[in-house]
C-alpha cells in the first residue's frame, strides 16, 4: 500500500515522551487517537555497568503508561542499533505483546559487530532476532495511523526515521536545533551519508513534527525532544540555512575526533543487535565481553 504525504499528514498521533537521565534517551508511546492502538519508539533498560545489574524502571514507566489508558501495544520500534543504551524492546513485548522492527541494514550492523564482540556462529547474522525487517519506503499501520520508513544511514548503517502522521520520529539522524547532528564515526559511519539522509529528511513537509531521541540540554535549557522540519531548516546549527555538504563532513569529523565513547557502548552494541537480548554463556548465564582495542 502507497501512503500520501497528504493522508499522512492529516492524522495526528497522541504522543507521550519519556525521559531517560542515565543516557539521555527519549523514548516514545505513539497512539491513534482513534482507537486504543499504540506504539513504543527506542525503549530503555537501565545497565549499572560497575555492577554489572539490569533495571527497568523506564520500561516499567512505559508498560505503567499503556495499562493505565488501556492501549493495545501493535509495535516496538528501534530507529537503529542504540550504542548509549540498552534496549527495552524484550522486556516491553514479553509483558504486553508487540513486534519489535528495525531497518532490514540492522543485518550490516550485525556483521560487522558479529566480528569485534567474536561472536560465534550460534549468533545468527540475518536480522531473525526481530519481527519485523523494514526497507527503505515500507509501510504500515498502527491501528488506522499510516506509517512509513525513510532509510537514513551514516550515523549508523541501519538508522531509520519513521513517519507516523504529521510526526517523523529522528532516531540519532537529527537532534534538537541547537544541538545539530549525532556523530558519523562509529564503525559503519559516514558524515557524507548522514548529511544526504538529514537532506531527506529535511524534504518532509514544513509543519512536520520531528521528535529526537537525545537532548543533551545545550546552555543548560531544559531538555526537549519535539520540534518541527520547518524549525530544522531554518536553525539547525549543523544543516540549516545554506549548510554544504562538505562543509558538513569537515565539521562532523572534527568534531567527532574529540568526542570520547559512549559509557555503555560495549553493553549497549552486544544486546541490541540481538533485539535487546542478553548474550549467554555455555552455562545459560547472562554474560557480555569486552573487546581489548577493537573500537
Amino acid at each position: 500500500m502507497t501512503v500520501s504525504s497528504t493522508q499522512q499528514t492529516n492524522q495526528r498521533p497522541n504522543v507521550k515522551a519519556f525521559f531517560d537521565d542515565q543516557s539521555n534517551t527519549i523514548s516514545y508511546v505513539v497512539q491513534d487517537p482513534d482507537s486504543n492502538a499504540c506504539a513504543v519508539i527506542d525503549a530503555v533498560m537501565e545497565f549499572d555497568y560497575a555492577a554489572g545489574r539490569l533495571t527497568y524502571d523506564s520500561a516499567n514507566e512505559i508498560i505503567a503508561h499503556i495499562k493505565a489508558h488501556q492501549l493495545r501495544l501493535d509495535w516496538i520500534i528501534e530507529t537503529h542499533v542504540h550504542a548509549d543504551h540498552l534496549s527495552g524492546a524484550p522486556y516491553i513485548q514479553r509483558e504486553l505483546g508487540g513486534k519489535i522492527g528495525i531497518s532490514e541494514h540492522v543485518l550490516t550492523v550485525q556483521n560487522t559487530f558479529g566480528k569485534i564482540f567474536n561472536e560465534g556462529t550460534e549468533f545468527a547474522r540475518d536480522g531473525s532476532q526481530f519481527d519485523r525487517l523494514f526497507k527503505d519506503n515500507d509501510t504500515y499501520e498502527i491501528g488506522a495511523l499510516n506509517c512509513s520508513t525513510l532509510h537514513t544511514p551514516g550515523h549508523t548503517p541501519a538508522c531509520m526515521v519513521h513517519v507516523i502522521g504529521d510526526a517523523a520520529f529522528a532516531g540519532d539522524t537529527l537532534f534538537m536545533p541547537d544541538g545539530g547532528s549525532a556523530r558519523a564515526d562509529f564503525p559503519g559511519g559516514d558524515a557524507g551519508q548522514l548529511y544526504d539522509s538529514i537532506s531527506r529528511v529535511l524534504a518532509l513537509p514544513p509543519e512536520t513534527r520531528l521528535f529526537v531521541c537525545h537532548d543533551y540540554a545545550p546552555g543548560g535549557r531544559e531538555i526537549a525532544w519535539e520540534t518541527t522540519i520547518g524549525k530544522q531548516r531554518e536553525a539547525n546549527i549543523h544543516v540549516g540555512g545554506n549548510a554544504t555538504r562538505e562543509a558538513f563532513i569537515q565539521m562532523r569529523q572534527t568534531r567527532d575526533a574529540q568526542l570520547s565513547m559512549p559509557k555503555l557502548i560495549v553493553p549497549s552494541l552486544q544486546v541490541n543487535i540481538r533485539a535487546g537480548e542478553i548474550p549467554k554463556d555455555d552455562q545459560g548465564d547472562m554474560m557480555l565481553k569486552v573487546p581489548v582495542n577493537k573500537l
